[in-house]
């Protein structure tokens, strides 16, 4: 019994693996303002089918299926970039995605938080890892390496900035396929 005690607080103390794609680790599990959430899946986002832009791990709250990351529930996209990109080149591609995936009306009610998301993205360099976590009645929150950017309110604006990786037209519908676990 004492042994089992000594191994059982043991290996609570190991640190988790995490999950690994194309050499880049993502915890297997976050804390968010108390709430756990867990990796669905991770995908591999190619550029021109032969260069590798980055890595993305989407994580939602337990129990949680991936098919219903456009609900009010709890959610991550972290994502690891392999290249240089400038923070202004976010925004236009976001407008250009998020016109494919959503309504001008469903654009319009979020528009000054998605002015606002465009405008706190930094220039990112290889390796540099960003996240967009959303929680319900909390709001969304942009992070770059772990330092908070900015905060906006609001689950329309987090379903409809999530579509851009995750909707029906997405920046790369292999990646939403293999986040989504539909590879």
């Amino acid at each position: 019994m004492l042994a089992t005690a000594a191994l059982f607080a043991f290996l609570s103390n190991v640190p988790a693996r995490g999950v690994e794609i194309e050499e880049v680790v993502f915890e297997d599990r976050v804390r968010v303002h108390d709430l756990p959430l867990v990796v669905a899946h991770t995908g591999l986002m190619r550029w021109k089918i032969v260069f590798r832009g980055y890595v993305a791990a989407l994580y939602l709250g337990e129990g949680i299926s991936p098919d219903d990351w456009s609900a009010d529930v709890p959610k991550r996209l972290e994502i690891v970039y392999f290249w240089p990109i400038d923070g202004k080149a976010f925004g236009r591609a976001g407008e250009e995605i998020l016109a494919r995936n959503v309504s001008s009306a469903e654009i319009a009610r979020p528009r000054t938080r998605l002015d606002r998301i465009a405008s706190l993205y930094p220039e990112v360099h290889a390796g540099d890892r960003l996240s967009l976590t959303y929680v319900p009645v909390v709001g969304s929150e942009l992070a770059c390496n772990g330092n908070v950017l900015g905060e906006l309110k609001g689950a329309d604006f987090a379903a409809a900035y999530f579509a851009i990786w995750l909707g029906r037209e997405p920046m790369s519908a292999p990646l939403r396929d293999q986040l989504l676990g539909r590879r």
